[in-house]
């Protein structure tokens, strides 16, 4: 991970750890600053991709607020980031519905009968209520994160807008990206444009969602100004975005040990840091991390599976070959590991939670923000 000392980290973090790199995050909110500065979007957080709230404090100093998925979410970002919060979920309880009007600017419903079921509610809030809407372009590589993929319950799509009354609404909402550049919004924009752009007419806001990898190296930046300006221009909305990964792209190390070294056909690293646990996307995706002097299997000595310490059987994080063989005591280090990793782990097995941490370039500083234990594993059920 260019910039990032990871030799000075590994000497200082204990294992397993999370570590948020802070000079790269302040990086990435430099870019997503000049984004908002150039174009008039405003950019929120998504929590769902990223919610160490220890670092909301550096966070909020440019972005405008948060987007969240249930009460909970949105109430981490009312109390610990401030701004405004926008919340949207595939559908609602009414006890969810009233808890976030309380604590939302923005409330986005994903179908006609959930808008007016909740009406009586939602009118006399003052909350700016919005739909979401499903444009049917599919830009997806994986299906399981592809909102525009066939029956998707993601979304309302345009013919069932006909005869419907948009009554109270005054904004429209699209996500239908995942780690990708600027090409496939361009794309989803236009779609999205020739199915609903005859409703953004006294609209005032449009959220064109997350999925975006702003801070990426490659990103048609100048590209994605002129579409915010566009849709400004033209409709005379406010225009959001709402990038999770953006924000933290390359801020992250999980820091791991090798626990034993065992070889049943090949040679397998067990390591105290599981895939199931602590990194799920490897299994749901699948997803591949890039590690710290780590490549392909066969390319280099020494080849290892490299496994996590819970008795599933799958629990393989994957093949990687080493300069050096591997043995009880060694640090590995994944790259790229803030986002949607904090925020999916479990305690299954009972297997200890990496530390929470901090690094601080300019100084060189490691701090621990949160360490986890007993009482933790314990006080999840009861």
């Amino acid at each position: 991970m260019t910039g990032i000392d990871i030799a000075s980290i590994v000497k200082k973090a204990p294992s397993p750890a999370y570590v948020v790199d802070l000079g790269r995050l302040r990086h990435n909110l430099a870019i997503l600053d000049r984004v908002q500065q150039q174009s008039g979007a405003k950019i929120l957080m998504a929590l769902k991709a990223f919610a160490m709230w220890s670092t909301f404090p550096l966070i909020r100093k440019t972005l405008q607020g948060v987007c969240a998925s249930s009460p909970w979410e949105a109430r981490l970002g009312r109390e610990q980031f401030g701004g405004e919060v926008h919340s949207f979920a595939a559908a609602f309880k009414e006890s969810d519905v009233t808890e976030l009007l309380a604590i939302s600017d923005h409330l986005v419903f994903n179908s006609f009968a959930q808008l007016e079921r909740f009406r009586p509610q939602w009118e006399q809030s003052g909350v700016s209520i919005g739909l979401r809407v499903n444009p049917e372009h599919s830009e997806g590589h994986t299906a399981i994160y592809d909102p525009c993929a066939p029956c998707s319950r993601l979304g309302i799509p345009a013919a069932q807008f006909e005869g419907r009354s948009l009554a109270g609404v005054e904004g429209l909402h699209f996500h239908t990206l995942c780690e990708q550049l600027f090409e496939p919004l361009e794309r989803t924009a236009r779609a999205f444009e020739d199915r609903f752009g005859r409703y953004l007419a006294g609209m005032k806001w449009l959220n064109l969602g997350g999925g975006h990898h702003i801070t990426r190296d490659g990103y048609d930046i100048d590209g994605l100004v002129e579409l915010v300006k566009y849709f400004k221009g033209k409709y005379g909305v406010e225009v959001y975005l709402e990038p999770g990964e953006a924000v933290v792209i390359g801020t992250g190390l999980l820091v791991s040990e090798v626990l034993d070294v065992v070889h049943n056909g090949m040679d397998i690293a067990i390591l105290d840091v599981s895939a199931t646990c602590h990194m799920p996307d490897v299994l749901e995706m699948p997803y591949r991390p890039a590690i710290t002097g780590g490549f392909d299997a066969g390319a280099k000595p020494h080849t290892y599976r490299l496994g996590g310490p819970s008795c599933l059987a799958g629990d393989i994080i994957g093949d990687w070959s080493f300069e050096q063989p591997l043995s009880a005591g060694d640090r590995l280090v994944f790259e790229d590991m803030s986002h949607y990793t904090m925020v999916k782990t479990t305690t299954f097995n009972g297997i200890q939670h990496p530390h929470l941490c901090t690094w601080e370039p300019e100084t060189g500083e490691l701090a621990v923000v949160r360490s986890f234990g007993y009482q933790d594993f314990k006080s999840r059920l009861s």
